[in-house]
């Protein structure tokens, strides 16, 4: 007799056949892949949308910087939704609000009407579609021994998207103009609903201890990630990662104009950034499997700095562009996986999208400064440069953060028996 889905790893494979880790693994990339490529391009809409309409660049990047903070803000609640319904539904739902958000910035006349669709509507878009709860659904299905792996797998799928949507966001805009390319990325959103629903709908994971599964509470479990030093670390050095992660997405391409260059360098760059990426995420996974995730984390953010140095003391041309890509693309998401598979190894993987989406709420804070600050920085001394030195400041501190993380898994005390008389 098959247990069920509280007591049985497998219960969701028993219920749907055809609901294997294969089919799993697949769809929870090609939902990565889906999410993370439409909203990787946003930046190619920076210059066509505001000549259009007349805005200022703060005026995009701030509607931008709000869709940052909703999703970070709006993350913690859909994993918590994914951990106690499962993620179908509130992937779902989220692929509906996505779509929406994009269809709307085609008829946004108005800084405010951009800020509701670009900003409100996209940003819990994105946090209901967010790859993180993917990546909870794969971490389920896989035993500890390759859950890094499998997160490094998860999180280069999303940056395949990044190589395949800049080429077709940037043909899109050129051949039939910027309004059309939104539309084919509301159309890719919507393909997440019906992948979701390949997803297992209980919340219970492979190699979860009875303890972790069943006895420990929501409050519990965030009382205790909330108490201990290396997760408030592991929060604070996320920040960083949303800063230079948001702000090169959104004004890279921009800058690359600014410099002289073709639009279709910047296009070219954003794609090789997620070329590039495929590779850091997996080499990040595997690392993972063998060695230290906080050390994998504090090297990565140090040459961060380096490459972002790199780039403001060498001449400005196309060949330095495609190169520095290539680095920061190596070093682009390989923090995720590292990042996911802490905190899973500390806490386990019950509530593992909850308290992956607290921390990320701190990487979109970073997101959010990262992004706006760009925009107003550049309209008030028409450069970018003092928010690329600030990404150096913030990546040796990001290095140093992440040494002290204790990444021991919590020891808890195992409920009393019934009837033992313990009290």
């Amino acid at each position: 007799m098959t247990r069920g889905s509280n007591g049985n790893p497998h219960a969701a494979s028993v219920a749907r056949p055809w609901r294997t880790p294969a089919a799993v693994m697949a769809a929870s990339c090609a939902i990565a892949m889906l999410g993370f490529g439409a909203r990787s391009v946003f930046g190619l809409f920076l210059e066509p949308m505001t000549t259009a309409q007349g805005w200022s660049r703060e005026t995009f990047a701030l509607a931008l910087a709000i869709q940052n903070l909703l999703w970070g803000a709006a993350l913690p609640f859909a994993g918590a939704l994914a951990d106690r319904y499962g993620s179908p539904r509130v992937l779902a739902a989220g692929a509906v609000i996505y779509a929406a958000g994009l269809r709307g910035m085609t008829t946004a006349e108005s800084a405010g009407m951009l800020y509701l669709t670009a900003g409100v509507a996209v940003g819990v878009g994105v946090a209901f579609t967010a790859f993180s709860l993917a990546l909870a659904a794969m971490a389920r299905v896989v035993g500890p021994e390759r859950r890094s792996l499998a997160l490094g797998l998860g999180t280069a799928a999303g940056s395949v998207g990044q190589v395949v949507f800049s080429p077709l966001g940037q043909a899109f805009i050129t051949g039939y103009g910027w309004q059309s390319a939104l539309l084919f990325l509301s159309a890719s959103a919507l393909l997440i609903a019906p992948l979701a629903f390949l997803l297992p709908g209980a919340p219970a994971g492979r190699g979860a201890a009875p303890a972790e599964a069943a006895d420990q509470s929501l409050p519990a479990a965030l009382r205790e990630a909330f108490g201990h030093r290396g997760y408030a670390l592991l929060t604070t050095g996320f920040f960083v990662c949303g800063f230079h992660v948001a702000f090169i997405t959104v004004h890279f391409p921009a800058y690359v104009r600014d410099l002289g260059l073709a639009a279709s360098v910047g296009a070219g760059a954003i794609a090789i950034i997620g070329l590039f990426n495929i590779l850091g995420s997996f080499a990040a996974g595997a690392a993972g499997q063998r060695w230290s995730k906080k050390c994998g984390l504090s090297t990565i953010y140090a040459a961060r700095a380096v490459a972002i140095t790199a780039l403001m003391l060498l001449p400005k041309t196309a060949a330095v562009i495609y190169l520095f890509s290539a680095a920061i693309g190596v070093l682009w998401l390989s923090t995720v996986p590292l990042t996911t598979g802490i905190v899973g190894q500390i806490f386990g993987v019950r509530y593992l999208a909850t308290l992956f989406g607290v921390v990320f709420f701190s990487h979109q804070l970073g997101s959010f400064l990262g992004v706006w600050l760009g925009g107003w920085l550049h309209d008030a001394t028409g450069s970018y440069d003092g928010v690329w030195w600030a990404g150096v400041a913030l990546g040796v501190a990001a290095a140093v953060i992440h040494l002290p993380i204790d990444e021991r898994p919590v020891v808890r005390r195992e409920a009393a028996p019934a009837g033992s008389g313990a009290s």
